[in-house]
């Protein structure tokens, strides 16, 4: 196991659940490289704050994709990822997202729906009628005079780069979308930041898989946010 460095932000933890920050750039598991991975981190956390010997069991219930950052809730038992993966299937975990573009829709409310399918080859997903639906609620919650939109967006269905594609489908790709929307997406405005994809897993809501099954909210904004604040 690789040893690494720099510790996440730990939201909650206790005896079934972990939830961390996902930072952009990280993997959520291991794909064989050398690059980090939450899975890893996470485990090695554990081994040490608790200081226990042999393998950690961490369950992985969900992904985000590498470049996208925010929460991630992590099962620390088999019964809490046996119930979490339940709960995913039959949605009934809320997952919003934080996004921003240049330009939007004039509707401030809506949903949009298309058929999407992915290359397994070159890892890219795209409208073309022959996939999977693909479902997602979005309110927009901030606009400014230089054309800068700022999107809350809550996942129907979790399809892969599902936000992306079905944003830039419609002319708005995300501010920083390298894969996904490279021409409109380029340096120099003040909320592009390091090439940071602006798109960040802000909300999560559950049901605690063991006991009670209480509601769990874990809601953190990214920086480009505050963009919107005067």
């Amino acid at each position: 196991m690789k040893k690494s460095t720099v510790i996440p932000e730990i939201l909650y933890e206790d005896n079934h659940l972990i939830v961390a920050i996902k930072p952009a750039g990280v993997l959520s598991q291991s794909d064989g490289s050398d690059r980090p991975d939450m899975l890893t981190i996470l485990k090695e956390y554990i081994a040490d704050k608790y200081n226990k010997p042999g393998e950690v069991f961490l369950g992985l219930v969900h992904r985000l994709d590498m470049p996208t950052a925010g929460i991630m809730v992590f099962a620390r038992t088999s019964k809490a990822a046996s119930r979490l993966s339940e709960d995913i299937r039959n949605h009934k975990v809320n997952k919003q997202y934080y996004a921003l573009t240049r330009g939007g829709p004039a509707a401030d409310k809506g949903v949009f729906k298309d058929i999407l399918s992915k290359d397994g080859e070159t890892n890219i997903s795209r409208v073309d009628h022959s996939g999977k639906l693909s479902e997602l609620a979005y309110n927009i919650i901030g606009r400014t005079n230089d054309n800068l939109v700022l999107w809350q967006i809550e996942l129907i269905t979790g399809r892969s780069h599902q936000i992306r594609v079905q944003l830039s489908h419609r002319g708005y790709p995300i501010l920083g979308d390298e894969k996904y929307g490279p021409d409109a997406n380029r340096p120099g405005h003040r909320a592009y930041s390091q090439g940071d994809l602006c798109l960040f897993a802000g909300i999560l809501e559950f049901r605690h898989p063991v006991g009670d099954r209480k509601l769990m909210r874990f809601e953190k904004k990214p920086d480009f946010v505050a963009v919107f604040a005067n």
